[in-house]
Protein backbone atom coordinates (compact mmCIF):
# COMPACT_ATOMS: atom_id res chain seq x y z
CA UNK A 1 0.00 0.00 0.00
CA UNK A 2 0.93 3.54 -0.92
CA UNK A 3 1.96 5.39 1.95
CA UNK A 4 -0.49 8.96 2.87
CA UNK A 5 0.71 12.25 3.24
CA UNK A 6 -1.33 15.14 4.53
CA UNK A 7 -2.32 18.00 2.25
CA UNK A 8 -4.12 21.37 3.70
CA UNK A 9 -6.85 21.83 1.13
CA UNK A 10 -7.67 25.30 3.09
CA UNK A 11 -10.72 23.46 4.61
CA UNK A 12 -9.00 21.22 6.80
CA UNK A 13 -6.50 18.75 5.97
CA UNK A 14 -6.85 15.88 3.41
CA UNK A 15 -4.88 12.65 2.89
CA UNK A 16 -3.31 11.72 -0.54
CA UNK A 17 -1.35 8.85 -1.07
CA UNK A 18 1.90 9.98 -1.18
CA UNK A 19 3.62 10.07 -4.67
CA UNK A 20 0.50 10.16 -6.58
CA UNK A 21 0.78 12.47 -8.96
CA UNK A 22 -1.17 15.92 -10.43
CA UNK A 23 -3.30 15.42 -13.26
CA UNK A 24 -3.89 18.38 -15.11
CA UNK A 25 -7.08 18.82 -17.13
CA UNK A 26 -7.75 21.20 -19.78
CA UNK A 27 -10.93 22.97 -20.21
CA UNK A 28 -12.19 24.33 -23.89
CA UNK A 29 -13.80 27.50 -23.57
CA UNK A 30 -17.76 26.71 -23.12
CA UNK A 31 -16.69 23.79 -21.84
CA UNK A 32 -18.41 21.93 -18.87
CA UNK A 33 -17.18 24.37 -16.15
CA UNK A 34 -18.91 22.17 -13.26
CA UNK A 35 -15.28 21.37 -11.24
CA UNK A 36 -13.79 24.67 -12.44
CA UNK A 37 -16.23 26.72 -10.40
CA UNK A 38 -17.09 24.32 -6.73
CA UNK A 39 -13.41 23.41 -6.42
CA UNK A 40 -13.54 27.04 -4.13
CA UNK A 41 -15.71 25.13 -1.88
CA UNK A 42 -13.20 23.31 -0.26
CA UNK A 43 -10.16 25.85 -0.77
CA UNK A 44 -12.16 28.19 1.20
CA UNK A 45 -14.43 26.38 3.33
CA UNK A 46 -13.39 27.63 6.54
CA UNK A 47 -12.28 31.22 5.17
CA UNK A 48 -15.31 33.52 6.28
CA UNK A 49 -13.98 36.43 4.15
CA UNK A 50 -14.35 34.41 0.96
CA UNK A 51 -17.39 35.31 -0.70
CA UNK A 52 -18.48 32.98 -4.32
CA UNK A 53 -18.92 34.75 -7.36
CA UNK A 54 -22.32 34.15 -9.04
CA UNK A 55 -21.57 30.80 -11.42
CA UNK A 56 -23.78 32.49 -14.02
CA UNK A 57 -21.47 35.32 -14.19
CA UNK A 58 -17.88 33.21 -14.48
CA UNK A 59 -19.75 30.90 -16.96
CA UNK A 60 -20.47 34.52 -18.90
CA UNK A 61 -17.35 35.64 -19.04
CA UNK A 62 -15.37 31.82 -19.61
CA UNK A 63 -17.85 31.54 -23.10
CA UNK A 64 -17.61 32.74 -26.41
CA UNK A 65 -20.33 35.49 -26.18
CA UNK A 66 -17.72 37.62 -24.19
CA UNK A 67 -16.31 40.13 -26.49
CA UNK A 68 -12.77 39.36 -25.01
CA UNK A 69 -13.03 36.94 -27.06
CA UNK A 70 -13.33 39.03 -30.53
CA UNK A 71 -9.73 39.84 -29.92
CA UNK A 72 -8.67 36.97 -27.53
CA UNK A 73 -7.82 33.60 -26.74
CA UNK A 74 -7.90 31.50 -23.53
CA UNK A 75 -8.35 28.43 -22.03
CA UNK A 76 -8.83 26.57 -18.96
CA UNK A 77 -7.13 24.07 -16.44
CA UNK A 78 -8.09 22.08 -13.48
CA UNK A 79 -5.94 19.90 -10.87
CA UNK A 80 -6.45 16.59 -9.70
CA UNK A 81 -5.24 14.46 -6.83
CA UNK A 82 -6.81 11.06 -6.48
CA UNK A 83 -9.47 12.10 -8.53
CA UNK A 84 -10.38 15.14 -6.15
CA UNK A 85 -9.97 18.52 -7.98
CA UNK A 86 -7.52 20.67 -6.15
CA UNK A 87 -7.17 23.35 -8.01
CA UNK A 88 -7.86 25.55 -11.20
CA UNK A 89 -6.19 28.46 -13.79
CA UNK A 90 -6.86 30.40 -16.93
CA UNK A 91 -4.41 30.87 -18.95
CA UNK A 92 -4.96 34.04 -22.10
CA UNK A 93 -3.81 36.16 -24.83
CA UNK A 94 -4.93 39.86 -25.10
CA UNK A 95 -4.46 40.52 -29.15
CA UNK A 96 -5.37 44.31 -28.04
CA UNK A 97 -2.31 43.95 -25.22
CA UNK A 98 0.19 43.03 -27.36
CA UNK A 99 -0.87 45.11 -30.37
CA UNK A 100 -0.36 48.00 -27.24
CA UNK A 101 3.31 46.59 -25.82
CA UNK A 102 4.85 44.44 -28.06
CA UNK A 103 5.55 42.17 -25.26
CA UNK A 104 4.61 38.63 -26.26
CA UNK A 105 3.14 38.66 -22.70
CA UNK A 106 0.10 36.40 -21.75
CA UNK A 107 -1.65 36.16 -18.84
CA UNK A 108 -2.69 33.34 -16.19
CA UNK A 109 -5.70 33.94 -14.18
CA UNK A 110 -8.66 31.88 -11.70
CA UNK A 111 -6.11 30.95 -9.57
CA UNK A 112 -7.06 28.89 -6.40
CA UNK A 113 -5.37 25.84 -5.12
CA UNK A 114 -4.82 23.75 -1.98
CA UNK A 115 -1.62 24.60 -0.28
CA UNK A 116 0.52 22.09 -2.14
CA UNK A 117 3.37 23.87 -4.27
CA UNK A 118 2.87 20.62 -6.60
CA UNK A 119 -0.32 21.88 -7.46
CA UNK A 120 0.16 25.08 -8.09
CA UNK A 121 3.29 24.46 -9.86
CA UNK A 122 1.79 22.07 -12.07
CA UNK A 123 -1.20 24.20 -13.31
CA UNK A 124 0.88 27.27 -13.42
CA UNK A 125 3.69 25.39 -15.98
CA UNK A 126 0.34 24.07 -18.25
CA UNK A 127 0.01 27.35 -18.54
CA UNK A 128 3.12 28.43 -19.45
CA UNK A 129 3.14 25.74 -21.88
CA UNK A 130 0.02 26.44 -23.60
CA UNK A 131 1.42 30.53 -23.60
CA UNK A 132 4.80 29.26 -24.95
CA UNK A 133 3.23 26.87 -28.00
CA UNK A 134 1.51 30.48 -29.18
CA UNK A 135 4.55 32.27 -29.32
CA UNK A 136 4.47 34.08 -25.87
CA UNK A 137 7.74 35.00 -24.36
CA UNK A 138 6.70 35.88 -20.73
CA UNK A 139 3.83 34.86 -18.64
CA UNK A 140 1.98 37.62 -15.80
CA UNK A 141 -0.71 37.80 -13.54
CA UNK A 142 -3.07 36.40 -12.08
CA UNK A 143 -5.18 38.73 -14.01
CA UNK A 144 -8.65 37.15 -15.16
CA UNK A 145 -8.41 37.13 -18.76
CA UNK A 146 -7.69 41.29 -19.54
CA UNK A 147 -6.79 43.61 -17.72
CA UNK A 148 -9.81 44.91 -16.80
CA UNK A 149 -11.35 42.61 -15.07
CA UNK A 150 -9.58 40.80 -11.60
CA UNK A 151 -6.23 41.56 -11.14
CA UNK A 152 -3.71 40.95 -8.51
CA UNK A 153 -2.91 38.01 -6.25
CA UNK A 154 -3.97 39.22 -2.52
CA UNK A 155 -1.33 39.37 -0.15
CA UNK A 156 -2.23 41.52 2.61
CA UNK A 157 -5.77 42.26 3.86
CA UNK A 158 -7.22 38.57 4.42
CA UNK A 159 -9.49 39.67 7.56
CA UNK A 160 -11.87 41.51 5.23
CA UNK A 161 -14.31 40.27 2.28
CA UNK A 162 -12.90 41.16 -1.32
CA UNK A 163 -15.14 44.12 -3.11
CA UNK A 164 -17.17 43.39 -6.12
CA UNK A 165 -14.83 42.69 -9.00
CA UNK A 166 -12.08 42.24 -6.33
CA UNK A 167 -10.56 39.05 -5.93
CA UNK A 168 -9.53 37.14 -2.65
CA UNK A 169 -7.03 34.64 -2.01
CA UNK A 170 -5.54 32.04 1.02
CA UNK A 171 -2.46 33.81 2.60
CA UNK A 172 -0.35 31.03 1.19
CA UNK A 173 -1.77 31.49 -2.53
CA UNK A 174 1.01 34.48 -3.02
CA UNK A 175 4.26 32.39 -1.84
CA UNK A 176 2.77 29.33 -4.35
CA UNK A 177 3.12 31.77 -7.51
CA UNK A 178 6.63 32.52 -6.20
CA UNK A 179 7.22 28.43 -5.69
CA UNK A 180 6.46 28.16 -9.34
CA UNK A 181 9.16 31.05 -10.20
CA UNK A 182 7.85 33.49 -10.22
CA UNK A 183 8.63 37.23 -9.53
CA UNK A 184 6.89 40.39 -8.39
CA UNK A 185 6.73 43.23 -11.31
CA UNK A 186 3.80 45.61 -9.36
CA UNK A 187 1.93 45.75 -6.25
CA UNK A 188 -1.57 47.25 -6.63
CA UNK A 189 -3.49 49.30 -3.60
CA UNK A 190 -6.77 49.01 -2.29
CA UNK A 191 -8.35 51.85 -0.46
CA UNK A 192 -10.80 52.20 2.71
CA UNK A 193 -12.82 55.18 2.57
CA UNK A 194 -14.87 56.17 5.55
CA UNK A 195 -17.90 58.23 4.19
CA UNK A 196 -18.32 61.39 6.22
CA UNK A 197 -17.55 64.85 7.05
CA UNK A 198 -14.56 65.84 4.89
CA UNK A 199 -11.45 68.45 5.97
CA UNK A 200 -12.33 71.57 5.63
CA UNK A 201 -9.35 71.98 2.80
CA UNK A 202 -11.39 69.27 0.48
CA UNK A 203 -14.69 71.86 1.30
CA UNK A 204 -13.19 74.85 -0.09
CA UNK A 205 -11.84 73.00 -3.58
CA UNK A 206 -15.22 71.58 -4.09
CA UNK A 207 -16.40 75.11 -3.65
CA UNK A 208 -13.91 76.63 -6.06
CA UNK A 209 -14.59 74.27 -8.88
CA UNK A 210 -18.01 74.87 -8.23
CA UNK A 211 -18.03 78.41 -8.69
CA UNK A 212 -16.59 78.17 -11.86
CA UNK A 213 -19.28 78.82 -14.36
CA UNK A 214 -17.56 76.56 -17.46
CA UNK A 215 -17.72 73.39 -14.88
CA UNK A 216 -20.80 71.53 -14.45
CA UNK A 217 -21.28 68.14 -13.37
CA UNK A 218 -24.35 65.70 -14.02
CA UNK A 219 -24.86 62.40 -13.20
CA UNK A 220 -25.74 59.57 -15.81
CA UNK A 221 -28.81 59.31 -17.77
CA UNK A 222 -30.16 56.18 -17.55
CA UNK A 223 -32.40 56.46 -20.84
CA UNK A 224 -28.69 56.88 -22.54
CA UNK A 225 -26.65 54.92 -20.62
CA UNK A 226 -24.57 53.14 -23.40
CA UNK A 227 -24.18 56.68 -24.59
CA UNK A 228 -22.90 57.86 -21.10
CA UNK A 229 -20.90 54.96 -20.92
CA UNK A 230 -19.28 55.43 -23.61
CA UNK A 231 -18.72 58.66 -22.66
CA UNK A 232 -16.81 57.35 -19.06
CA UNK A 233 -14.82 55.31 -20.89
CA UNK A 234 -13.60 57.67 -23.45
CA UNK A 235 -12.37 59.95 -20.90
CA UNK A 236 -11.03 56.84 -18.65
CA UNK A 237 -9.09 56.04 -21.42
CA UNK A 238 -7.57 59.02 -21.79
CA UNK A 239 -7.00 59.48 -18.58
CA UNK A 240 -5.28 56.42 -17.95
CA UNK A 241 -3.34 55.66 -21.01
CA UNK A 242 -0.11 55.80 -19.67
CA UNK A 243 -0.72 53.45 -17.12
CA UNK A 244 1.21 50.24 -16.43
CA UNK A 245 -0.70 47.77 -18.81
CA UNK A 246 -3.50 49.94 -19.40
CA UNK A 247 -5.71 48.16 -22.59
CA UNK A 248 -8.59 50.60 -23.66
CA UNK A 249 -11.43 48.64 -23.71
CA UNK A 250 -13.27 47.70 -26.94
CA UNK A 251 -16.75 48.53 -28.59
CA UNK A 252 -17.82 45.30 -27.98
CA UNK A 253 -16.64 45.14 -24.02
CA UNK A 254 -18.01 48.70 -24.01
CA UNK A 255 -21.45 47.37 -25.12
CA UNK A 256 -21.41 44.89 -22.78
CA UNK A 257 -20.25 46.66 -19.58
CA UNK A 258 -23.27 49.01 -20.31
CA UNK A 259 -25.58 45.89 -20.36
CA UNK A 260 -24.04 44.58 -16.90
CA UNK A 261 -24.31 48.36 -15.38
CA UNK A 262 -27.71 48.96 -16.32
CA UNK A 263 -28.61 46.25 -13.66
CA UNK A 264 -26.85 47.75 -10.58
CA UNK A 265 -25.45 51.31 -11.39
CA UNK A 266 -26.71 54.27 -9.11
CA UNK A 267 -26.72 57.44 -10.75
CA UNK A 268 -26.09 59.55 -8.25
CA UNK A 269 -22.72 57.85 -7.72
CA UNK A 270 -21.52 57.89 -11.63
CA UNK A 271 -20.56 61.45 -12.56
CA UNK A 272 -19.89 63.39 -15.86
CA UNK A 273 -18.34 66.92 -15.35
CA UNK A 274 -18.22 69.08 -18.34
CA UNK A 275 -15.71 72.06 -19.22
CA UNK A 276 -17.25 74.46 -21.42
CA UNK A 277 -19.54 71.97 -22.59
CA UNK A 278 -16.98 69.28 -22.83
CA UNK A 279 -17.09 65.71 -21.08
CA UNK A 280 -13.74 66.45 -19.00
CA UNK A 281 -13.83 64.04 -15.88
CA UNK A 282 -15.75 61.46 -14.57
CA UNK A 283 -16.29 59.52 -11.39
CA UNK A 284 -17.98 56.01 -11.36
CA UNK A 285 -18.85 53.81 -8.21
CA UNK A 286 -20.61 50.51 -7.55
CA UNK A 287 -22.34 49.14 -4.94
CA UNK A 288 -20.75 46.16 -3.58
CA UNK A 289 -22.69 43.30 -4.97
CA UNK A 290 -20.51 40.96 -3.15
CA UNK A 291 -22.09 42.44 0.11
CA UNK A 292 -24.99 40.97 -1.04
CA UNK A 293 -24.10 37.20 -2.35
CA UNK A 294 -22.64 35.82 0.52
CA UNK A 295 -24.91 33.51 1.59
CA UNK A 296 -25.93 33.03 -2.01
CA UNK A 297 -23.19 30.20 -3.33
CA UNK A 298 -22.80 31.24 -6.40
CA UNK A 299 -25.97 30.35 -7.25
CA UNK A 300 -29.39 32.97 -7.93
CA UNK A 301 -31.47 29.92 -7.43
CA UNK A 302 -34.00 29.46 -6.61
CA UNK A 303 -34.08 32.30 -4.79
CA UNK A 304 -31.01 34.17 -4.77
CA UNK A 305 -32.44 36.55 -7.65
CA UNK A 306 -34.90 38.06 -5.22
CA UNK A 307 -32.77 38.19 -2.74
CA UNK A 308 -30.41 39.79 -4.57
CA UNK A 309 -33.04 42.20 -6.17
CA UNK A 310 -34.72 43.21 -2.50
CA UNK A 311 -31.03 43.80 -0.95
CA UNK A 312 -29.99 46.03 -3.70
CA UNK A 313 -33.19 47.72 -4.96
CA UNK A 314 -35.09 48.18 -1.32
CA UNK A 315 -32.60 47.43 1.43
CA UNK A 316 -29.86 49.07 -0.41
CA UNK A 317 -26.28 49.05 -0.09
CA UNK A 318 -23.81 50.17 2.20
CA UNK A 319 -20.65 49.60 0.56
CA UNK A 320 -19.55 50.93 -2.98
CA UNK A 321 -15.97 50.59 -4.85
CA UNK A 322 -15.52 53.62 -6.77
CA UNK A 323 -13.64 51.84 -9.44
CA UNK A 324 -13.07 55.08 -11.79
CA UNK A 325 -12.01 58.61 -11.38
CA UNK A 326 -10.25 60.58 -13.97
CA UNK A 327 -9.61 63.47 -15.66
CA UNK A 328 -8.35 64.15 -18.90
CA UNK A 329 -4.68 65.30 -19.43
CA UNK A 330 -5.38 68.18 -20.95
CA UNK A 331 -6.87 69.68 -18.17
CA UNK A 332 -4.39 67.97 -14.78
CA UNK A 333 -1.76 70.83 -15.08
CA UNK A 334 -4.42 73.70 -15.61
CA UNK A 335 -4.26 75.25 -12.37
CA UNK A 336 -7.50 76.49 -12.04
CA UNK A 337 -8.83 73.01 -12.35
CA UNK A 338 -6.05 71.46 -9.85
CA UNK A 339 -8.41 70.78 -7.41
CA UNK A 340 -10.62 68.98 -10.14
CA UNK A 341 -9.95 65.27 -8.60
CA UNK A 342 -10.65 66.76 -5.09
CA UNK A 343 -14.18 68.31 -5.94
CA UNK A 344 -15.11 64.65 -7.11
CA UNK A 345 -14.26 62.93 -4.36
CA UNK A 346 -16.45 65.42 -2.35
CA UNK A 347 -19.43 64.97 -4.72
CA UNK A 348 -18.65 61.01 -4.64
CA UNK A 349 -18.94 61.40 -0.54
CA UNK A 350 -21.72 63.44 -0.22
CA UNK A 351 -23.78 61.25 -2.76
CA UNK A 352 -22.55 58.26 -1.22
CA UNK A 353 -23.83 59.26 2.34
CA UNK A 354 -27.34 60.39 1.16
CA UNK A 355 -27.79 56.99 0.04
CA UNK A 356 -26.59 55.13 3.30
CA UNK A 357 -23.24 53.84 2.30
CA UNK A 358 -21.13 53.55 5.26
CA UNK A 359 -17.82 53.24 3.48
CA UNK A 360 -16.16 52.37 0.19
CA UNK A 361 -13.26 50.80 -1.33
CA UNK A 362 -11.11 52.98 -3.89
CA UNK A 363 -9.52 50.64 -6.26
CA UNK A 364 -7.34 49.53 -7.74
CA UNK A 365 -4.08 52.18 -7.74
CA UNK A 366 -0.50 51.47 -8.56
CA UNK A 367 2.07 51.34 -5.55
CA UNK A 368 4.41 54.04 -7.96
CA UNK A 369 1.83 56.09 -8.60
CA UNK A 370 2.51 58.63 -6.36
CA UNK A 371 0.02 61.88 -7.82
CA UNK A 372 -3.24 59.77 -7.25
CA UNK A 373 -2.29 57.95 -4.28
CA UNK A 374 -1.26 61.20 -2.12
CA UNK A 375 -4.82 62.32 -3.04
CA UNK A 376 -6.73 59.48 -1.76
CA UNK A 377 -4.63 60.10 1.30
CA UNK A 378 -5.54 63.83 1.30
CA UNK A 379 -9.08 62.65 0.65
CA UNK A 380 -8.90 60.62 4.34
CA UNK A 381 -7.90 56.73 2.54
CA UNK A 382 -6.17 54.05 4.10
CA UNK A 383 -4.36 51.11 2.10
CA UNK A 384 -6.42 48.18 3.54
CA UNK A 385 -5.27 45.63 1.16
CA UNK A 386 -2.15 44.64 -1.21
CA UNK A 387 -2.45 42.52 -4.64
CA UNK A 388 0.50 41.57 -6.23
CA UNK A 389 1.57 40.93 -9.99
CA UNK A 390 3.99 37.91 -10.40
CA UNK A 391 5.91 37.79 -14.27
CA UNK A 392 8.58 35.14 -15.07
CA UNK A 393 9.80 33.72 -18.59
CA UNK A 394 8.68 31.12 -20.65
Amino acid sequence: MRSARSVDTGAGRVLIARGMPVEIREIPVGGNLRDFLSVVDSIYRDDPQYVRPLDLEIKDRLSRKNPFFEHGEATIFTAYRGGRCVGRCTASIDREHLARYQDDTGFFGFIDTVNDAEVATALLDSARRWLGDRGMKRIRGPLSLAINEEIGCLVEGFDTPPMVMMAHHRPYQGELIEEAGFEKVKDLYAWRYEVGKVSNRAAKARADIEALPEVRTRTVDMKNLEGDIRTLMDIYNDAWSDNWGFVPLTEGELSKMAADMKLIVMPDLALITEIDGEPSAVALALPNINHMIGDLNGSLLPTGALKLLYRLKVRGPKQARLIILGIRKKYRHVRKYAALSTYLYVKMNEAAAKRGIEWGELSWTLEDNAPVNVGIKFMGGKVYKRYRMYERSI
